[in-house]
């Protein structure tokens, strides 16, 4: 659960915003950077485009289950 608000608050702290990415953030270096290498575009399913993803809409439904049922299975390994 700590990880399904911990993960995206993450992100969001980074500068991917649900208003895009945030000016003079991690972010903005990320995109720069990715864009320098890429020859001026970030690709699509690029580290930077989905994490621009999860910050403007959250995680799917599909993975909120793969997380909860990733992280409980560890969860009870170390426990």
């Amino acid at each position: 659960g700590v990880a399904l608000v911990g993960i995206p608050l993450f992100i969001s702290a980074l500068g991917f915003t649900g208003a895009g990415i945030a000016a003079g953030s991690i972010a903005a270096k990320m995109m720069s950077a990715a864009a320098i290498a890429n020859g001026g575009g970030v690709a699509a399913g690029s580290t930077v485009a989905v994490l621009q993803s999860v910050g403007a809409a959250g995680f799917s439904l599909g993975t909120k289950i793969g997380l909860t049922s990733a992280l409980s299975t560890v969860g009870g390994a170390c426990g």
